[in-house]
């Protein structure tokens, strides 16, 4: 034990003066990292320069695929070998093979070409996008199908391509030929065995398709077929739903030929509910007409359609005559009260819902009445836990925020929040959707408005949001059956983050009991140990420009001093480590460029400058923009005791049982 001691002494003597001498590893380092130190800088070939030529290849091959140049694809590639064209052929660049590109913009020779002679996998998959969406797994097929050419489709069939491959959401070519319309793509995908029943994820079948997007032709086809005409979705609508929600009448007379029955769906939605929801009312008039609507069902299809007049098409004059059907038949015999209104709703101004035509009337003069009307019509119907009622509430606050009316918006914002946490499951992404909007709304409040003393900023409003956040993260960490996406959990820590950042715009003009009672919450959060995307703590976040990017419009920039303080002030761990071994000063000094501010915080609290990841690289090696000597003095909080612990890592000196556990950590994380 002597001996080690000593040696370790003796090792520390030298490093010291190995460092003071200007030849210690921080000069040693800085050197190797732009080349220098061998003596041969600039003799060695570039490592890079080989996989930045195959890189240019793989371009080449793949734009002149996308744009149809099949000369210039033969001069490329004719004169190389066939493990050469293989790895360029199905090399992917943006998600998508040459193959894929050519079969999407409808290039057939060139996808002969690069079938016949590369001798390219037919069933390749890749990432394609259609109308802004991205599809991820597509095969040649799909997307050729998706993209109507029909003898690219042809073709492929012909050399073996699997008419029912799928990609990773399940979709078939022939619901991609169904999606738009392509009518003689879906008779010869059918005629070669395509499987019309095969669904997406979603359970949405070709014949649901075919009807939201309105193709009769192709919806006839399939029904001519025997498509099953009640298939339900994994929601369960069938595609009676689909026509209510897309106004195809026409399609919904087919279906209703075909035997297609009034069903409810996951939210007890029938389709002539969805149809009043969507505004469509002449499919409303058709079906409140069949004898199979029963009275109840009549009156709550017009008064819903009425709500989506005031909201959706904002005609006031069409919802009060939907509105006055509706109650003329309730009086009808045998009449049909209302049923009662429970407590009333801070929200809507305590507003009530009307019970006669004199109240009715009355209505048109108030506009805000109008609105308010809506929103409890619509709860009563609808209920809830109906995506739709919390929809529209947030949908009129946003108008009434755009108005500078904050106040009334935070007030029916809160409602929406309340009742989404109420029947909706821990981390849904609609829950995720509101906390998000009140950090986009107060943002907004602490710029655009911060000097109009109509309204100014209360403590409490975000507060309450933020605690309320808190809960939600703790709910979906706690409950197993809770739906364990990360990503849902990672976006709602992120939203927390911008919270805290606008919390600590505040902390200036706070009162001391609301400074304590924020650093609650925050404590809160901290003793949650939450871990996001790459295994970051909240510290990591506080120090990633990464969690700027959190939705549409910004909201706080990021690595943000103030925020990683705060979480310091509490206990928040400025050692901790991420998946890939990285401390928060790792990623405070990975940004481009870097934030000083934000270092030096993390230095202040005790962060190790020549900690290592993974990768055996110190904050003092990623730091961008400039060097570790504009930010700190490297001497400052490079201890003795650091020194020796790189100096045994170095040398591999043999420690482990011979020190306290504590040091053995210690010298790990160097």
């Amino acid at each position: 034990m002597l001996i080690v001691v000593h040696l370790l002494f003796l090792l520390l003597t030298a490093a010291v003066a190995q460092y003071y001498s200007g030849q210690g590893m921080g000069r040693y380092q800085y050197g190797r990292s732009r080349g220098g130190g061998n003596g041969l800088r600039g003799r060695s070939p570039n490592p890079k320069s080989l996989p930045m030529k195959a890189m240019e290849y793989r371009s080449v091959v793949y734009n002149a695929a996308r744009d149809g140049k099949l000369n210039r694809l033969k001069i490329f590639l004719d004169h190389k070998s066939k493990e050469e064209i293989g790895k360029l052929v199905h090399a992917k660049t943006n998600g998508a093979t040459p193959l894929i590109m050519a079969c999407r913009n409808g290039h057939l020779e060139v996808v002969k070409y690069i079938i016949e002679q590369c001798t390219a996998e037919i069933e390749q998959v890749g990432s394609v996008t259609f109308d802004g969406e991205t599809i991820e797994g597509a095969p040649p097929l799909w997307c050729a199908a998706a993209a109507g050419h029909l003898d690219i489709v042809k073709y492929l069939i012909q050399k073996g391509a699997g008419v029912n491959k799928t990609t990773y959401t399940n979709s078939t070519p022939l619901r991609a030929a169904c999606f738009d319309g392509h009518y003689e793509i879906v008779k010869h995908l059918v005629n070669n065995e395509a499987d019309i029943e095969i669904a997406n994820r979603h359970g949405h079948t070709c014949l649901m398709i075919s009807c939201y997007k309105g193709h009769r032709e192709i919806a006839q086809y399939l029904l001519e077929l025997n498509a099953d005409v009640n298939r339900k979705s994994v929601k369960g609508n069938t595609a009676l739903h689909d026509c209510a929600e897309s106004g195809s009448l026409d399609i919904m007379k087919l279906l209703l030929k075909h035997g297609a029955k009034m069903e409810k769906d996951a939210y007890g939605m029938t389709p002539l509910m969805a149809a009043s929801v969507a505004g469509f009312s002449k499919i409303v008039e058709f079906l409140i007409g069949r004898q199979e609507c029963t009275k109840h069902e009549r009156i709550d299809a017009l008064e819903l359609l009425g709500a989506t007049y005031v909201d959706k098409k904002r005609d006031m004059l069409g919802a009060i005559n939907f509105w006055r059907q509706a109650m003329e038949d309730r009086s009808n015999e045998p009449p049909l009260p209302k049923p009662k209104q429970g407590s009333q709703v801070a929200a809507y101004e305590n507003s009530e819902e009307v019970t006669n035509l004199e109240e009715l009337d009355e209505l048109i003069s108030d506009p805000d009445d109008m609105r308010m009307q809506a929103l409890l019509v619509r709860e009563r119907i609808l209920g809830p836990a109906h995506p739709d009622t919390s929809y529209y509430i947030r949908y009129r606050g946003a108008l009434y925020a755009d108005m500078g009316n904050f106040e009334r918006c935070i007030m029916l914002w809160m409602y929406a929040l309340d009742m989404q946490q109420t029947v909706l499951e821990p981390l849904s992404p609609t829950t995720q959707s509101s906390f998000l909007s009140f950090a986009e709304l107060f943002s907004f409040m602490m710029t655009e408005w911060r000097n109009r003393p109509a309204h100014s900023i209360a403590f409490k409003d975000i507060h309450n949001v933020l605690l309320r956040a808190i809960m939600e993260l703790e709910k979906g960490k706690a409950d197993e059956t809770a739906d364990k996406d990360s990503s849902h959990f990672s976006r709602l820590l992120v939203i927390i983050m911008h919270l805290l950042c606008l919390m600590c715009r505040l902390q200036k003009i706070m009162k001391k009991s609301e400074d304590h009672s924020f650093k609650e919450v925050v404590y809160k959060l901290v003793r949650m140990k939450p871990i996001g995307t790459k295994g970051f703590s909240p510290l990591h976040l506080a120090c990633s420009r990464e969690t700027t990017n959190v939705g549409r419009y910004p909201v706080c920039s990021f690595p943000s001093a103030d925020v990683a303080q705060l979480l310091m002030d509490v206990g928040a761990d400025v050692n901790a480590i991420d998946l890939d071994g990285n401390s928060p000063l790792h990623i405070a000094s990975s940004n481009r460029p870097c934030r000083s501010e934000v270092i030096r915080t993390l230095l202040r609290n005790g962060a190790h400058l020549d900690r290592c990841n993974k990768d055996r690289k110190t904050p003092m090696q990623l730091i961008r923009g400039m060097s570790i000597n504009d930010i700190v003095s490297p001497l400052n909080y490079l201890t003795l005791q650091c020194l020796s612990a790189r100096k045994i890592v170095k040398c591999n000196i043999s420690y482990k049982g011979q020190i306290p556990k504590k040091l053995e950590t210690f010298i790990e994380m160097h």
